[in-house]
């Protein structure tokens, strides 16, 4: 049995759950989210629009596998889509700063040039202080991508610990040349 599963997932007052077929719409004042459930393999109940439930029509070794993955997808749409997910990244080092240009994050990274981001449309950045990069969305797993590709560009390195870091990121930290 999945641990994960078994919970019943409370749906807040702005949300709509709907099952059309095999498609799973919610829709929040944050944004709408459509998801594919295998109906064969799983029962969805809806009770009065307050919670959903999934539970598997057979138990076996890949229905097991598969429960607690599709309650946390459900799970996450909802709350994205009534609350939202945010990320905030820190610019550390000298000279680092990050500033709006219209649809892109510039950003000046210690590289001989300026680092243009594109800003996609389901996105919301906001630069707060020039180090201090703000990301929220309605889809987690998709601000979670554009936060690691903003990290990867500059990434944080271990001796004086310069880059882009997610906020209250620990970074093991090396110790320099000894004499």
């Amino acid at each position: 049995m999945s641990k994960i599963g078994k919970t019943n997932i409370s749906i807040p007052e702005k949300v709509k759950v709907i099952l059309n077929g095999n498609l799973l719409n919610i829709e929040g004042p944050l944004g709408k989210k459509s998801l594919n459930i295998d109906i064969n393999m799983f029962d969805l109940k809806i009770d009065d629009g307050k919670s959903v439930s999934i539970k598997p029509k057979n138990i076996n070794q890949e229905t097991k596998r598969l429960w607690g993955m599709n309650r946390s997808l459900v799970n996450n749409a909802i709350i994205g889509a009534s609350k939202g997910y945010s990320k905030t990244l820190e610019l550390n080092g000298v000279g680092y700063r990050a500033s709006l240009k219209g649809k892109q994050l510039s950003m000046q990274l210690g590289f001989s040039h300026d680092v243009n981001f594109d800003i996609p449309d389901t996105i919301k950045i906001t630069v707060e202080k020039q180090t201090i990069i703000k990301i929220n969305g309605s889809d987690k797993q998709e601000v979670g991508m554009i936060a690691s590709k903003i990290k990867s560009i500059r990434p944080p390195e271990p001796y004086k610990g310069k880059g882009i870091k997610e906020q209250g990121q620990y970074i093991l930290r090396k110790e320099g040349k000894k004499k």
